[in-house]
C-alpha cells in the first residue's frame, strides 16, 4: 500500500455511493449492538478466567498445577473452587476471541469511554489472577538471582547451575540449561527485583506488564491521532487482544515492556523528534532484541518534502540511536562484562528447539516431520531475510508506509519463526493499528485467530490427535 493511500475506511475520490439514510441508521445500530455484545463477552470471559485460574490446571504454568495455594500464588481471588475443565476452558477461550472480533469490527460505533474502560477492566482482572500459562515469570526471577545473589553471569549460566535454589522448582524444565535470552536493561531490572519474595516478584512482573500494556494503549491512541486513524478502533485492536491481555499481562511477559518503549519511539518519530525516537528504539531492543527490527524501516521512511530535510531526519535518527547504543554498551560491560556476547547463540538455540504452536511446527507435525529441523530453520531464516530486504526497499522507494512495512516484517518474522508463543502477536498489533493499511489490519486479526486456534487445540479433549502427537 502506498504512503499516499487514504486512511482505513476512507472513501476514495471519484466514487459514487447511493446511500439510504434509514438503512445506514439500522446498520449503525446493529453494529453498535454487536459491539456492546462483544465488550460484554470479553468482560464476562475475562472474569471467568481470573476466578477459575487457581483451580484450572490448564490455565496455570505447568510447575504450578499442583500446590499453588501453598505458596501464596493463587492471586487476589484465591481458590474459588471454580474449575472450568477442558470443555469449559475451550468454550470460554473461543467465546473470548469471538467477542474480541465483534468488538474490533464495531469499535468505531462505540464510545471511547466504553472501550477504554473495558481495556482497563480486563487488565485489572489479569493482574489480580495467578500467573497464567507460562513459567517465564519464574525464569525472569531466576536470572536475577543468578547475578544478584550468586554473583554469576546469567548470560553464561542457566538455572541448572543452581539447582538447590528454592525457585528452581518453578522454572520450566525446557529452560533449566538455558542462559537468559533477554537484553541487558531487562536483566538489570531483574537484579533490582531479586530481594522480593517469589509471590511478590510474580506480582511485580505482572504489574510491570500491565502498566506497560496500558502505556502502549495510550501511545497508540496518541499515534492514531497523529496518523489520522480511528483512535477507538486502534486501541481496541491492541488493548482488547486476548493474546496480549490474557497471555501477555496474565503471564507478566517482558514483551510488553519492550513494546512500550518501541511504540514510544514510533510516536516520537511521528512528532519529528528523531533523536529521542532513535534512542527509544535502541532501549526497546535492550529489553528484547526483536525491537531492532523497526530501525531500518524508520530510517528508510524518514522522508520530508525535499532532500536536505529528509537527510537531516535520517541523520538525527542515527545520532539518537548511536548515542543510546554507546551508553547501552558502557552499561552492559559494567554490569555483565562480555556475557551478552553469548546472547545471539542463546537466541538461535531457543529458536532452534522449535514448537508445534509455530506455523512451520504445526505444518511439520501434521505431515509427520516433527517440529522445525536445523535445515528447515535455515530455509525459513533465508525467506524472512528476503522479505525484510524487499519490504525495506519498498519503504525506501516510497512505495510503502514505513510503519506498515515494519508491521508486515513482523508478521513475516512470526510466520517463519520455529518457536512461536502466543503473546508474540503483541509485536504486530500496534504497527497494524497505526499502519493505515487495511490488509495489514486484517492480517493481524487472522494471525491472532490462527495462534488462538493453536492454543485451543491444547485445551480440547484429544486435541493432540489433530496434531498427530
Amino acid at each position: 500500500m502506498s504512503v499516499n493511500s487514504p486512511p482505513l475506511r476512507a472513501a476514495r475520490s471519484g466514487s459514487f455511493e447511493l446511500r439510504t439514510p434509514g438503512l445506514d441508521a439500522r446498520r449503525s445500530a446493529s453494529r453498535q449492538w454487536l459491539g456492546h455484545l462483544g465488550v460484554a463477552g470479553l468482560l464476562a470471559t475475562g472474569l471467568l478466567v481470573a476466578l477459575a485460574a487457581a483451580d484450572t490446571s490448564k490455565l496455570l504454568p505447568q510447575t504450578l498445577s499442583a500446590g499453588i495455594g501453598r505458596v501464596g500464588l493463587a492471586g487476589s481471588f484465591g481458590t474459588t473452587g471454580l474449575h472450568l475443565g477442558s470443555a469449559g476452558l475451550t468454550i470460554v477461550i473461543v467465546a473470548m476471541f469471538a467477542s474480541y472480533l465483534l468488538t474490533v469490527r464495531s469499535a468505531s460505533r462505540l464510545s471511547p469511554l466504553l472501550i477504554l474502560g473495558a481495556i482497563a477492566a480486563l487488565h485489572a482482572l489479569m493482574l489480580l489472577a495467578p500467573p497464567l500459562f507460562s513459567t517465564d515469570v519464574f525464569s525472569y526471577q531466576f536470572y536475577g538471582r543468578i547475578g544478584a545473589l550468586y554473583h554469576a553471569n546469567p548470560y553464561t549460566a542457566g538455572p541448572h547451575a543452581l539447582a538447590l535454589d528454592p525457585l528452581y522448582y518453578y522454572v520450566g524444565q525446557k529452560w533449566y540449561a538455558t542462559p537468559t535470552a533477554y537484553g541487558p536493561l531487562f536483566t538489570a531490572l531483574s537484579y533490582v527485583l531479586t530481594p522480593l519474595s517469589i509471590p511478590a516478584n510474580v506480582f511485580a512482573y505482572k504489574a510491570i506488564a500491565a502498566v506497560s500494556s496500558l502505556a502502549v494503549v495510550a501511545l497508540v491512541w496518541n499515534g492514531a491521532r497523529l496518523r489520522g486513524v480511528d483512535q477507538v478502533r486502534a486501541v481496541a485492536l491492541v488493548g482488547l487482544n486476548p493474546l496480549i491481555v490474557v497471555y501477555g499481562v496474565g503471564g507478566g511477559h517482558n514483551d510488553l515492556v519492550m513494546l512500550a518503549l518501541l511504540v514510544a519511539g514510533v510516536v516520537f518519530l511521528l512528532q519529528r523528534r528523531e533523536r529521542v525516537g532513535g534512542g527509544s528504539i535502541v532501549a526497546a531492543a535492550a529489553i528484547k532484541v526483536t525491537a531492532g527490527l523497526l530501525l531500518p524501516f524508520a530510517l528508510a521512511g524518514a522522508r520530508g518534502p525535499d532532500g536536505p530535510l529528509y537527510l537531516t531526519r535520517r541523520r538525527n535518527l542515527l545520532v539518537g540511536a548511536g548515542v543510546a547504543l554507546a551508553a547501552l554498551a558502557v552499561f552492559t560491560v559494567a554490569m555483565f562484562g562480555a556475557g551478552p556476547l553469548h546472547l545471539p547463540a542463546t537466541i538461535a538455540t531457543v529458536q532452534g528447539k522449535g514448537n508445534w504452536q509455530s506455523v512451520p511446527g504445526f505444518i511439520g507435525t501434521r505431515l509427520g516431520l516433527g517440529t522445525v529441523s536445523n535445515s528447515t530453520a535455515l530455509i525459513l531464516g533465508a525467506l524472512f531475510a528476503v522479505a525484510l530486504v524487499w519490504l525495506t526497499l519498498r519503504v525506501w522507494r516510497g512505495q510503502l508506509d514505513w510503519i506498515a512495512g515494519a508491521g508486515w516484517a513482523s508478521i513475516a518474522l512470526l510466520v517463519t519463526a520455529g518457536s512461536l508463543l502466543p503473546w508474540y502477536v503483541a509485536w504486530v498489533m500496534p504497527l497494524a493499528a497505526l499502519g493505515r493499511d487495511g490488509r495489514l489490519w486484517r492480517a493481524s486479526l487472522v494471525l491472532t485467530c490462527v495462534i488462538g486456534c493453536f492454543q485451543v487445540l491444547a485445551y480440547i479433549p484429544h486435541g493432540n490427535s489433530v496434531l498427530g502427537l
